[in-house]
């Protein structure tokens, strides 16, 4: 599958793969995820908010937060970083609570340079059907991700 900048695909009925090229070079762009402090400036769609209860950014370590709607709505959440390459990649399990529902899914992070850019891809894969089904229709998953993907760019080029 060819990506181009500012992308969204589905390239199967458990997948979406979200791709931007970032005017920031590859080592900024790994410390916005390696550093909670960073994080709670970008990660989320617009008007989301993050506090953090348990963050360890190493193999087997958690992520232990609630996100916060605009609406007043809070999510409780919890990644867990199966595998992390130092400025290239990590994946993780992530665990998103609601009231009535329990979203699964798993996350591959990957960075490359081009030139003094960065190639960021996100593939999120989620444990069913159903659960995509879920994550694109009820809670608009495309979208938060083009927005978080927003927010991340203009922090990381501002």
């Amino acid at each position: 599958m060819t990506m181009i900048a500012d992308e969204v695909a589905r390239p199967s009925s458990r997948e979406v793969v979200f791709s931007r090229l970032l005017a920031a070079p590859v080592a900024l762009v790994w410390e916005m995820w390696a550093d909670v402090r960073h994080l709670h400036e970008w990660f989320g769609p617009t008007g989301f908010t993050i506090t953090t209860q348990e963050f360890e950014f190493a193999p087997g370590g958690l992520w232990r937060f609630t996100m916060h709607a605009p609406d007043g709505h809070d999510n409780p959440s919890l990644m867990v970083f199966r595998s992390i390459e130092p400025k290239a990649r990590i994946v993780y399990t992530n665990s998103w609570h609601e009231p009535d529902a329990l979203l699964e899914f798993t996350g591959e992070v990957t960075l490359a340079a081009e030139g003094q850019r960065t190639r960021l891809i996100l593939r999120l894969t989620f444990d069913s059907d159903a659960a995509m089904q879920m994550a694109v229709e009820h809670y608009g998953v495309e979208n938060g991700g083009r927005e978080t993907f927003e927010r991340l760019a203009r922090y990381a080029e501002g």
